[in-house]
């Protein structure tokens, strides 16, 4: 069995700022890291190939220093690491991103492709669904947990609003997972010795055979115009009393805003 999980190197949020001059995030010192819903997909897959056998191939698509998230993914125990970069991939939005690694995917080759739900750096939760859409693939979407996984099917538990479905999948299949499936492990030393040596393997557009105009922001149809943080606001009002009387004061003030 053949198991993909879809990593990105993102800026850690603790850290990240914002040029207040041309509205784009400062990425120069600050600190990558693996998207947190990444982990909890690396995590699931070693558990998949510990029960069901298999091989575990993480896969990112980014600039050549991305490589250190994959190392860390060979640290926590994958066999092995696949970096897509171009510079055509510059730009890239979600239909472009989930194009590129789709390309990949079919490159390599997957039974089960595993991905974070979303990334906290676009938080769009799109990349995952639209790789199954590529790859015409079944896919199940905020998986919670894993009841079974055969060589031909598998059973998860969905997370919904209000509880969670049990989702039965043939395979091929790609889940997006959160954060409730799983504790990610510790990466060993042994493992930390070993992705210091590990051979990472690069793919170029050339080598996925792809779309020139289906890639970067050519193949883009959406585009991120600016960035802007919120205006810090310090107009703020306590409220003392009874809850009846402060009730009353907060229609009073809301009716003054004319809110209401």
């Amino acid at each position: 069995m053949k198991i993909v999980v879809c990593i990105k190197q993102v800026p850690d949020t603790a850290e990240v700022r914002i040029n207040p001059e041309t509205n784009t995030l400062v990425r120069d010192g600050v600190p990558s890291i693996i998207n947190p819903y990444d982990m909890h997909a690396l995590e699931a897959a070693l558990q998949i190939r510990e029960t069901a056998g298999g091989e575990v191939t993480a896969l990112t698509m980014g600039p050549p220093q991305a490589e250190a998230a994959l190392r860390e993914a060979i640290s926590m125990g994958v066999d092995k690491a696949v970096l897509v970069t171009d510079r055509l991939f510059a730009g890239s939005d979600t239909w472009a991103t989930a194009y590129t690694l789709c390309k990949a995917v079919e490159h390599i080759g997957a039974d089960i492709i595993l991905c974070g739900k979303q990334a906290i750096d676009g938080d769009t939760a799109q990349v995952g669904p639209e790789m199954a859409e590529f790859l015409d693939m079944p896919h199940v979407a905020y998986v919670r947990k894993i009841d079974e996984v055969t060589n031909n099917r598998i059973v998860v538990q969905r997370l919904m609003d209000d509880g969670y479905d049990v989702v039965e999948s043939a395979v091929p299949v790609l889940l997006t997972v959160v954060r409730e499936l799983n504790i990610p492990r510790m990466p060993s030393l042994k493992g930390k010795m070993a992705a210091k040596k590990a051979a990472i393997i690069r793919l170029t557009a050339a080598d996925l055979k792809a779309d020139e105009n289906s890639l970067g922001l050519k193949g883009s149809p959406t585009q991120v115009k600016n960035i802007f943080a919120p205006e810090a606001k310090t107009n703020r009002m306590m409220l003392s009393g009874t809850a009846e009387e402060s009730i009353d004061q907060l229609v009073k003030e809301l009716a003054a805003m004319k809110c209401l």
